[in-house]
């Protein structure tokens, strides 16, 4: 959570001419779906309600100033799922069988047109376990913190950094200790500590690796 996923794919995406896919906002709008609807009391999900009503949830992607956004039924919600209330329920609305079942199969038909970068947190191992190059992502929870809290604040949300600190280490362990596609490393991906890395030095992390990539395949 918050190590910086989406933004280094959006740049290799554009980097190497492939179509972006943040696969997180998709149970992010599942996430804020269950919130406009009342179906989340007291924190607690209303599930059977939920699973019920995913046949009435339509999420698209679609490009839009260079930037793929997300919408719900054809409404721009990148704003809204990106809250601190969605964020606090997305890692327990994604443990849900349902929700992962309806989502990991628009993600695969959507991989079936390849040239695609997609992050998440079962991407290598559930998605796509056949992926040409795998990168399994980890900062320090405090660094993944600050860099949320400031992104927010660029957006003009309101954010605590203790608050935030906070979610983001519940989020790792749901994430990790979930039945379902449980968040965890790829035996064949390459591990990027990202903690101390600027954007640039990540990329030329990213231009050696798929250097060597290629070697390999010649």
């Amino acid at each position: 959570s918050s190590c910086g996923k989406s933004s280094f794919a959006k740049l290799i995406a554009k980097e190497i001419g492939y179509v972006y896919i943040d696969s997180g906002a998709m149970y992010r709008t599942v996430a804020l779906f269950a919130l406009r609807n009342n179906l989340i009391n007291d924190g607690q999900i209303a599930k059977d309600r939920l699973v019920q009503d995913l046949r009435k949830i339509n999420i698209s992607v679609k490009a839009e100033n260079e930037e793929n956004i997300t919408l719900l039924d054809n409404e721009n919600v990148e704003k809204e799922i990106r809250s601190i209330a969605v964020s606090s329920i997305v890692s327990e609305i994604s443990t849900i069988p349902k929700v992962r079942q309806r989502l990991v199969k628009i993600q695969k038909e959507i991989g079936k047109k390849k040239e695609i970068v997609m992050d998440g947190r079962d991407i290598g191992t559930v998605v796509f376990p056949d992926a040409e190059i795998k990168i399994f992502m980890k900062a320090d929870a405090k660094i993944r913190a600050k860099r949320r809290y400031d992104e927010l604040k660029a957006k003009g949300l309101q954010a605590s950094i203790e608050e935030i600190t906070s979610n983001i280490r519940e989020r790792d362990y749901i994430d990790s200790h979930r039945e379902i596609s449980p968040l965890r490393q790829a035996g064949d991906a390459v591990v990027l500590d990202n903690s101390y890395m600027t954007f640039d030095e990540q990329m030329v992390w990213f231009k050696n690796l798929l250097s060597d990539k290629r070697l390999m395949t010649i």
